[in-house]
Parts: structure tokens; C-alpha cells; sequence
């Protein structure tokens, strides 16, 4: 009865869930996260759950699930070239949070709006909120993606602001494989959530174009600023990637309602 009464409520639903899942992967042999990574992990499945219930949640486990898989991409041959990420590809609390807070900040003010919102506040921007949290994830898997398959896989890689070639795994280096390979990590992200119904046909659109935009946004940083500034760290450069990709969705989703409202 009373787990009956607990599975009614949403919050309890993301602790009971995340906890299960929590126990599972720390029981499997190979692990995905460090020790405190998967504690933020469960943190961030509750507020994702909490707040969006399991279409925001089925969007956070792809984009999860496919960036641990790509980050081990031709792994020995990252490895050998000093390029691959640390600890094997396990992720730790940093990246964690690097890679969804903004996702998470985007369901927070999504459950704020539908608690004290009025109903014309949550016609426009319970959508737009959903399709920035869609963005923020589609366009870190972008670059996840785009790194790890050109440092991989890439035959030929470029300085974003010069085009001159630098080694695989140089700041702001970009590769055709790459590049390519992002775009196609942000449909699988947008593709889902719109299988789900968490946001319209059109909205994918939006989060490619957002994500390919961001992306490039973040090759720059990476070529021009990062290396000036000790606190632009990957997990910083990360945070204003996604912000910026959920920046440009509410953009550009805005823009589309106002044209159809127009027409």
C-alpha cells in the first residue's frame, strides 16, 4: 500500500527509479560513471523525472547511453595517440553536470511554470521549454559525437578558425567524419523526442539547426579563448555549448510559432 501510494506521486517515482538503477549499474561489472559520478547521475534522473516525468527522462537516458557508447569509439587508438578521454571514458560528477545542467535548469522551468504559470504563459512556453531541453541535449551529443568520432576516425583535421591541419584531439580542431557524425547525434536526440511526442516535427529541425550552430560555437571558444583562461575549462566550454544550443531553440521555436501565427 504504501509503495502503491508512493508510485502515484512523480517525485517519488524519480527517487524509487533512479535508486533501482543506481543499485543495477553499481552491480554491473563494467561501469559507465565513477563512484560520485553516478550519486549526480541519480541527482539529475530525479530532477529530470520530477519534473518532465519519462519523456524528459527517455530523452537524458539516450543521450546518456549513446555518448558513453561513442566515447568508446576506437578507443585503443585514442589511448595510443594520448587522446582519449581520462579514466577510460568513465564519467565523473564534472561531466555530469557539464554535459545537463542545462537540460536540468530547462525542466526546473518547466515544473515552475506548470505549478504558478498562468494559462497563456504555459501555452507558449511550455513547448519552447521543452524543445530547449531537447536542444541542449541534442547539441551535446553533437559534439560528443564530433570529437570522439574525428579524433577516432577522422582522416583529415582542422583548426575551425584557420583550416590549417592540427593533430586529432587539438581545441577547436574540426574533421568532415566528424562533423557528419555530429549531425547525425543530434537527430537521434531529436528524432527521439519526437517519437515520444515531447516535441513537434518541426522542432528537430530546429534542434539540428541549433546544435550545428552551437557546436561550431564551441569549436571556436576552443580555438580562441580556451586555452587563455584556466577557468574555460571542457565542463565550462560544455555548459555555454548546451546553454547556447537552448538559446538558439527558444530562438528559433519562437520565431516558427510567430510565422504561424502570422500565416
Amino acid at each position: 500500500m504504501i509503495l502503491a501510494t508512493a508510485l502515484a506521486y512523480p517525485w517519488w517515482q524519480a527517487i524509487i527509479l533512479n535508486s533501482l538503477l543506481l543499485l543495477l549499474a553499481w552491480l554491473l561489472p563494467k561501469k559507465l560513471l565513477t563512484p560520485a559520478g553516478y550519486l549526480h547521475a541519480w541527482l539529475l534522473g530525479v530532477i529530470i523525472w520530477g519534473c518532465m516525468g519519462w519523456r524528459g527522462y527517455s530523452v537524458v537516458m539516450v543521450y546518456f547511453l549513446l555518448g558513453s557508447a561513442v566515447t568508446r569509439l576506437g578507443m585503443a587508438r585514442k589511448q595510443a595517440a594520448g587522446i582519449a578521454e581520462g579514466r577510460s571514458g568513465r564519467r565523473g560528477p564534472e561531466n555530469v553536470w557539464g554535459s545537463a545542467l542545462t537540460a536540468a535548469v530547462c525542466a526546473l522551468a518547466l515544473a515552475a511554470l506548470q505549478l504558478g504559470g498562468t494559462a497563456p504563459l504555459r501555452e507558449v512556453w511550455l513547448p519552447l521549454l521543452s524543445l530547449a531541453y531537447v536542444s541542449s541535449l541534442s547539441t551535446k551529443l553533437s559534439d560528443t559525437t564530433a570529437s570522439e568520432v574525428g579524433k577516432a576516425y577522422g582522416r583529415r583535421t582542422f583548426l575551425i578558425t584557420t583550416l590549417k591541419p592540427v593533430p586529432p584531439g587539438t581545441e577547436g580542431a574540426v574533421s568532415l567524419e566528424g562533423t557528419l557524425a555530429g549531425i547525425g547525434g543530434s537527430a537521434l536526440i531529436a528524432a527521439t523526442a519526437w517519437g515520444i511526442g515531447l516535441i513537434p516535427a518541426w522542432g528537430m529541425v530546429v534542434c539540428l539547426i541549433a546544435a550545428l550552430l552551437a557546436t561550431t560555437g564551441e569549436s571556436l571558444i576552443g580555438a580562441t579563448l580556451q586555452n587563455q583562461f584556466p577557468w574555460l575549462t571542457n565542463e565550462v566550454v560544455n555548459i555555454i555549448n548546451t546553454t547556447l544550443g537552448a538559446i538558439l531553440a527558444l530562438i528559433l521555436g519562437y520565431g516558427w510559432r510567430f510565422l504561424q501565427a502570422s500565416a
